[in-house]
């Protein structure tokens, strides 16, 4: 077995599950606009005949605290890039003037910023499962290892405590992007 790989794909699996917590904590609305809040949406262009990431097909910007503007492009989609932001789950109206789309970002309720926490602590917790997940099959894999002979008893102690300091490693930067993100959705 080679450390060094074995090692890096472990950390590779935990990092994905980290990065993909972070993207997804990325898209929640804080009642602040970000350009960020539109990443995961994809438009339907009949004009293309496929689907497409919005961030392709339009150049959106921040120029206020509390407004998104989109710019198509290609203004004849500019009616497909509507119909995606009133058919997202982001809950906010789009206001078009033929050039560009307006999306005005309202102020969150309370009760709507401690629902939101719930579902980002709720994300950080599947993201700290699938770390969690990574460790045990890594764990099994040197378990194996170590039954088979291909590694000795020091070397399998050693690359244990490797892979639980990975998953510290992961665990706490998922915890710091939540405690970042709940602080950014309580700030009014």
């Amino acid at each position: 077995m080679d450390t060094e790989t074995f090692l890096l794909e472990t950390d590779e699996a935990m990092q994905k599950a980290t990065d993909f917590v972070s993207q997804e904590m990325s898209s929640i609305r804080t009642g602040k606009a970000s350009p960020a809040l539109l990443d995961n949406i994809n438009v339907n262009v009949e004009a293309y005949g496929t689907s497409m990431p919005l961030k392709q097909l339009a150049l959106v910007s921040a120029p206020e605290p509390r407004l998104l503007t989109v710019q198509p492009h290609d203004p004849s989609i500019m009616g497909d890039v509507e119909r995606a932001l009133r058919e997202s789950k982001l809950g906010i109206t789009p206001a078009s003037d033929g050039r560009l789309i307006r999306l005005p970002i309202p102020e969150l309720s309370e009760e709507r910023r401690k629902d939101l926490v719930k579902i980002i602590k709720d994300m950080a917790e599947q993201g700290r499962v699938r770390v969690r997940s990574a460790r045990k099959d890594a764990m099994d894999q040197l378990k194996n290892a170590l039954k088979d002979s291909s590694i000795t008893e020091d070397s399998f102690h050693d690359m244990e405590k490797e892979v639980q300091e990975l998953t510290d490693k992961n665990v706490k930067a998922i915890d710091e992007h939540l405690a970042a993100k709940e602080k950014d959705v309580m700030t009014v």
